[in-house]
């Protein structure tokens, strides 16, 4: 699986080459990756570091760079959601978007690379969303996670393949497209499989998707089997869909940009008659908390 998970762009610290760069013991390591304090993915029952995040990581660790003078690019960054895009876009609150993952965004957003960040990470050892994940790398910081929609999440496959998958344990010797380690859904699969006792080898994995939408299109129109996608991508592209989880996506937004222009024009258009009418015909989407506070910095 590891050939289809990574590009020349892409690399990953190993638990000795971590504790090496940091120069701690390995123990140590394992305690940083457990508390969620420094960037990780488990892929088979090994931790891996992708090595850009670290370094990003450790850059906010410095003192006197000057980063917390510097403004925030109008950026929406982090997990792509298909409600939330558009939003963005017909709200024409001018801000741009660089979807790359959960991981990618919240290190980025703590880089001052954008204004807000689209996250849905499950922490295992709590069995919650987002607030471990964004405490552990934000704390103190003027940030507030703000709920946006509970999504279906499940298994997404072409038509003909809904009476033979009706679970994790039937994907054995299926094509799958998953997502780049590092993406919200990628860990959430990951730690589903190995909650079944899955090996992931067991699967046949095609090269990864880099969004929400790249992945099921894999099914509608490739040779992919089945991809671990939302309930409302399936419906939009006619296939068949196994719920497997109900997760929350929220939005991680930067306290000054709150109340700037575009993020306030944006805000204002969740509660447009426009928005709710469009998020209502959206299978797998549940709106009730949206606005709540998860978490305040």
């Amino acid at each position: 699986m590891a050939n289809t998970d990574t590009s020349p762009a892409e690399s990953y610290l190993t638990v000795p080459e971590l504790a090496a760069l940091l120069r701690i013991k390995e123990r140590k390591v394992y305690d940083l990756a457990a508390t969620g304090a420094v960037p990780c993915s488990k892929v088979t029952g090994k931790l891996l570091f992708p090595e850009q995040a670290v370094r990003r990581w450790l850059e906010r660790g410095q003192t006197g760079s000057g980063q917390d003078q510097a403004a925030r690019p109008a950026v929406f960054l982090g997990s792509h959601d298909p409600l939330l895009d558009w939003a963005l876009r017909q709200s024409e609150c001018g801000i741009a978007t660089f979807f790359d993952g959960s991981q990618d965004g919240l290190d980025r957003f703590a880089a001052r690379e954008g204004v807000a960040a689209g996250l849905h990470m499950f922490h295992a050892a709590s069995g919650t969303w987002n607030v471990a994940s964004v405490n552990a790398t934000l704390s103190g910081s003027p940030a507030v996670l703000l709920g946006f929609a509970k999504r279906r999440r499940g298994l997404v496959m072409k038509p003909d393949l809904a009476a033979d998958i009706g679970g994790l344990a039937d994907l054995v010797g299926r094509s799958v497209t998953p997502r780049q380690i590092g993406a919200g859904s990628r860990t959430l699969f990951d730690t589903l499989l190995r909650d079944a006792d899955i090996l992931p080898e067991t699967l046949r994995m095609r090269p990864v998707a880099r969004s929400e939408a790249d992945a099921v299109l894999d099914v509608a129109t490739g040779p992919s089997d089945v991809t671990f996608g939302l309930e409302a991508l399936a419906a939009q592209h006619h296939l068949a869909f196994v719920p497997l989880i109900e997760e929350n996506f929220d939005l991680l937004v930067a306290r000054h940009a709150y109340f700037e222009p575009p993020m306030q024009r944006f805000l204002a258009f969740l509660h447009s008659a426009e928005f709710i009418e469009y998020a209502a015909a959206m299978k797998g989407y549940d709106l009730s908390e949206a606005g709540t506070v998860r978490w305040n910095g």
